[in-house]
């Protein structure tokens, strides 16, 4: 029997290097709210959490504090921003489609991800992956206060799969503890250019286990 039946990848980050475009699209929508945000605070905080979640930080961290919920309110500006900048030239290496399609047929597949599914999902259409995930697990896909780190999302993917033993791909810590929550494998990967090889390396591995 092989060691996986499914391959979980989150998006941000190991699918796509989007992460310096998620910080510039709140950045802009959050500067004329008198309100920061720096790649530093970003990049060691707030990747892999959700967004409401880094806004009651950023809440927090204003001069002075702002309520977060007027911060939240900001979200559909920063979304279509995002789309746009996104979906015009999205930036999938050539390796990624290159794994998906020795992957497509020998594993069941889905993405999962702490951003939306109606963020992610133009995103893959545009760069013509879309077709080969089985699902797509989004923000809010789950109840609030159960997102990564938490098991919740993991778990709802490998159910829609029908998958029993899934490897989950993964860069954050959140998104580390939420896969091992749920009980599954978990390979961390520490830059989107790394991980076709990485995923393939593992693979192989099991092979010859």
């Amino acid at each position: 029997m092989p060691e996986f039946d499914a391959i979980l990848f989150d998006f941000d980050g190991v699918l796509v290097d989007s992460e310096p475009v998620h910080c510039a699209c709140w950045a802009e929508v959050l500067a004329p709210a008198g309100v920061t945000l720096d790649w530093e605070f970003y990049r060691d905080c707030c990747i892999g959490i959700d967004d409401r979640e880094m806004l009651r930080m950023m809440a927090t961290r204003a001069q002075p504090p702002r309520n977060w919920e007027e911060l939240w309110a900001l979200y559909p500006a920063k979304k279509e921003l995002f789309r746009a900048r996104m979906t015009g030239a999205p930036p999938f290496a050539p390796s990624v489609d290159a794994l998906l399609g020795r992957l497509d047929g020998q594993y069941k597949l889905a993405v999962v991800s702490s951003s939306s599914c109606s963020e992610i999902e133009p995103i893959l259409v545009a760069g013509g992956l879309r077709h080969y995930f089985g699902t797509l697990v989004g923000g809010e896909s789950v109840e609030r206060g159960r997102h990564k780190p938490a098991p919740d999302p993991y778990l709802l993917a490998a159910q829609r799969l029908g998958a029993e033993r899934p490897l989950v791909v993964e860069d954050s810590a959140a998104g580390l503890a939420s896969g091992r929550a749920a009980g599954f494998a978990v390979l961390e990967i520490q830059r989107p250019a790394e991980m076709a090889e990485l995923v393939s390396r593992r693979l192989s591995r099991c092979k010859l286990e």
